[in-house]
C-alpha cells in the first residue's frame, strides 16, 4: 500500500468529497483545487491527474481493510469465527460512517467509464478477498468451518446486503415503524439487526451449528 503525505491525505479526502456530490466527470481538478486551497498545479504533482487521484482514494480506503485483515490474520487470541464477526461490524461501521465514498465506488463499477480505476478497484479488492480466504482457511484447518466455501460470493452477500439497507434505509424505518427515533437512535437499530442478520448467514454458511 502506497504511502501518502498529509498534503495527499487532505486531497485525497477534498476530491472525495466532491466526487460524491458532482460525480467523477463532473468534478473538475479546479474544484479540487479550489476546495482544498492549493494550486492546480499540486494536485498534478501529487497525484499526475484527476484518475490518479481517484485511484489513490479506493487504494487508502480499501487498502485499510486489507491492513485489519492481515491483523486479524496474526491475532491468536481470537477464534476463525469470532475475526469473521470482527469483520462484519467494523464493514457495517464503515459503510454507515463514509457512505460518500461506497456511492462512488458504486458508480464507478456501475458506469464502468474509466476503465484504469475499475481494474484498480478490481485488484485491490481481489486481494482483499485472498486475504479473508486466509482466515477462512485458518477456521477450516481447526475443523470449525466447512471445507466448501465460495468466498467471494459470502463477501458479496454481505456488501450487498449492507448497501441495500443504506440506500433503502428510509423504508425500512417505516417497515420498522421507526418513525420516533432520531437519526442517530435509528442508524444504531440498523447497524444491530444488520449485525445479527449477517452473523447468522455467515454462520450458516461457514460452520455446522446453524
Amino acid at each position: 500500500m502506497t504511502t501518502y503525505n498529509e498534503k495527499q491525505l487532505q486531497l485525497i479526502e477534498t476530491a472525495e468529497r466532491l466526487f460524491s456530490k458532482k460525480g467523477f466527470d463532473g468534478t473538475s481538478v479546479r474544484d479540487i483545487a479550489e476546495e482544498a486551497g492549493i494550486n492546480v498545479a499540486m494536485i498534478s504533482y501529487y497525484f499526475g491527474s484527476k484518475e490518479k487521484l481517484m485511484e489513490a482514494i479506493f487504494e487508502v480506503k480499501i487498502g485499510r481493510v486489507q491492513m485489519r485483515v492481515e491483523e486479524l490474520l496474526k491475532d491468536s487470541t481470537m477464534s476463525p469465527i469470532q475475526k469473521v464477526y470482527t469483520l462484519i461490524e467494523e464493514h457495517i461501521e464503515r459503510v454507515l460512517s463514509s457512505q460518500q465514498f461506497y456511492r462512488i465506488m458504486i458508480c464507478e463499477q456501475v458506469s464502468n467509464s474509466n476503465p484504469s480505476i475499475t481494474e484498480k478497484v478490481k485488484k485491490l479488492k481481489l486481494r482483499n478477498i485472498e486475504l479473508i480466504g486466509e482466515l477462512i482457511k485458518e477456521g477450516q484447518k481447526r475443523g470449525d468451518f466447512k471445507k466448501k466455501i465460495d468466498v467471494l460470493l459470502m463477501q458479496n452477500t454481505m456488501i450487498g446486503t449492507v448497501w441495500q439497507v443504506i440506500i433503502s434505509k428510509e423504508h425500512y424505518r417505516d417497515f420498522y415503524n421507526a418513525g420516533a427515533l432520531s437519526d442517530e437512535e435509528y442508524e444504531t437499530l440498523l447497524k444491530k439487526k444488520l449485525s445479527v442478520h449477517i452473523k447468522l448467514l455467515f454462520k450458516a454458511i461457514l460452520t455446522n451449528e446453524a
